[in-house]
């Protein structure tokens, strides 16, 4: 059921509601909801079989490698030690036997405090000392190759001074998946001859004097692209989730989200004032079961039936590199006349054979999907985001998106970029040079995730997710890895608690199509060295064999 069935425009257009149950009159409606309680009281527990949708083949599981117990407690101990070190020179600070540095919250003892306690806690004793790892400035174009600010620290990472030299490195953590964050080709140069027609900003939102003649043809021609009748732009990914989730979900209305959404949709979420329930990472019957125990409990203080149940989820996760099996949730979403929101921030462009996201990957109707939402920060190469679906639901965010209306549109270079690079990607342009940049992702992708495995690194995340997380557990392990790859010449993002949970700590490589075999290959042989010298071939499953062992079985081969 899409949202043209159940979104009626009231006579100004101005707002929309949905429609309980279409053609029912108010009393027929509760008649309605109380058959449909007692009828699911009746449904089967059993699995869901999928209908009409595509082969169980294409559904990959993703199953994590069990975590070893001897980890989980050298973690803990790890954290452990810390926390004990960082009460012990909170107490010298406090008694002047360190000298404190940092914020400090100046006012008297009957003010509320300014800071966290906790948060600035472990900012203090944790996050300084490993500082260098994060914020690094960068001098550079985000591409295959990027030049950092070399910095240095006297004091322990409390203060940073600039050497003035700068160093070059591999860029292993940008989204630049398909390579467009350049700055030389045609959609660069198609961004910089828009600042001669249209300049750098319209200095006005979308809904007064904002809208320009390029941000209507990108939204056509996007909408083209996902096979909807509609897509609506605004000027950043992050505001798209949290400011479009809102307008489309209120109070009295349910919202069941994934446990590793986006922090962009669980602030629309709770932006929106529905109630929200978390249903375990890509758990089908997890999600199922709470459907069914939503329609037949209905609200928790009114017991009715709940006015809109909205599923949230991602098309590929970005931190577990996971992809979510939408066909199941489309099957699922249909059973239950719920609507399904689907974030392809990290998909669009990178996922399916010519980069339509999740819903190609598995070969999926677009119009099965109710929200379709996505950004242009990762395979375009520019900045923004986009919400796409039936004409009535654009119509509907044009008038109560706080994004559309209140915040500044998206400036004509970041637009021009992105439609110049949607073009390559559908082929517009008369070459077939975006399609190869998808087929050179997918095959860099199955190239590095299948050379770690083989190395004993634990990696996670679907096999075709251009997101490779791979775990480091301890902090310590975490922070080394990162500077010990930088002296390699290689940029590396490294991720712990409480970013992540205590014992998920990680090192998360994102693949591009513009890394050549060679470059991918000198950092698989980086990764290996680091990983042997400090540790982290933790798999069971895959006995870890070398880098170099692995190419020189290649070359034999052929």
């Amino acid at each position: 059921m899409t949202f043209d069935k159940l979104l009626v425009n009231n006579e100004n257009q101005s707002t929309e509601f949905i429609k309980l149950s279409s053609g029912l009159s108010n009393s027929e409606k509760q008649s309605n909801s109380l058959h449909k309680r007692n009828h699911s009281r009746n449904l089967s527990t059993s699995s869901l079989k999928l209908k009409n949708t595509v082969k169980k083949r294409c559904i990959q599981q993703e199953k994590y490698e069990e975590t070893s117990k001897l980890q989980v407690f050298f973690t803990h101990l790890c954290y452990t030690i810390l926390e004990i070190f960082g009460h012990i020179r909170e107490f010298m600070r406090k008694w002047g036997l360190e000298k404190r540095k940092g914020a400090v919250d100046n006012n008297t003892e009957d003010f509320a405090p300014l800071f966290n306690s906790y948060e600035s806690f472990h900012t203090r004793n944790v996050y300084v000392r490993n500082r260098d790892c994060f914020n690094r400035p960068v001098c550079s174009v985000p591409g295959a190759e990027i030049e950092l600010v070399e910095r240095k620290s006297d004091d322990y990472n409390w203060t940073f001074y600039y050497t003035g030299e700068k160093i070059k490195v591999l860029n292993m953590g940008s989204y630049n998946y398909l390579g467009f964050a350049e700055n030389n080709g045609p959609s660069s140069k198609s961004a910089m001859k828009s600042i001669e027609d249209f300049g750098v900003s319209s200095c006005s939102s979308r809904q007064e004097l904002g809208t320009l003649k390029c941000h209507l043809e990108l939204e056509e021609l996007l909408a083209k692209f996902l096979g909807v009748e509609a897509a609506l732009v605004t000027g950043m990914g992050f505001a798209t989730n949290a400011l479009s989730i809102p307008a489309i979900i209120e109070k009295d209305c349910l919202i069941l989200s994934d446990e590793l959404n986006h922090v962009s949709l669980i602030l629309g979420s709770r932006l929106s004032g529905a109630t929200i329930r978390v249903f375990k990472h890509n758990n089908v019957q997890d999600l199922e079961s709470k459907l069914k125990k939503a329609i037949i409990e209905g609200h928790p203080v009114t017991r009715r039936p709940w006015r809109k149940i909205l599923i949230v989820v991602e098309g590929v996760y970005s931190m577990e590199g996971t992809i979510t099996p939408l066909p199941e949730i489309i099957a699922l979403k249909k059973k239950y006349k719920a609507y399904l929101y689907l974030d392809e921030a990290h998909s669009i462009g990178a996922v399916g054979p010519t980069g339509r996201g999740v819903v190609e990957h598995y070969g999926c109707d677009p119009k099965d999907v109710d929200v379709l939402m996505g950004t242009f920060s990762k395979s375009f190469g520019a900045a923004g985001g986009y919400v796409a679906g039936s004409q009535k639901l654009i119509d509907s965010l044009k008038n109560t998106s706080h994004s559309h209306c209140y915040a500044s549109s998206m400036s004509a270079p970041v637009c021009m970029q992105t439609k110049k690079t949607l073009e390559i990607i559908m082929g517009l342009d008369g070459t077939k040079e975006g399609q190869r940049r998808i087929e050179q992702l997918a095959e860099n992708t199955r190239y590095f995730r299948d050379k770690l495995k083989k190395m004993g690194f634990i990696v996670y995340g679907n096999s075709t997710s251009p997101v490779v997380p791979t775990l480091c557990f301890l902090p310590s392990k975490v922070v080394a890895f990162n500077r010990l790859m930088l002296e390699k010449g290689i940029a590396v993002v490294t991720v712990g608690y409480p970013a992540t949970s205590l014992v998920g700590s990680r090192v998360r490589f994102c693949i591009s199509a513009a890394y050549t075999r060679e470059m991918i290959d000198k950092v698989l042989q980086a990764v290996c060295e680091c990983g042997d010298q400090i540790g982290l071939k933790f798999s069971r499953k895959n006995p870890a064999i070398k880098f170099k062992t692995q190419k020189d079985a290649e070359n034999k081969r052929f």
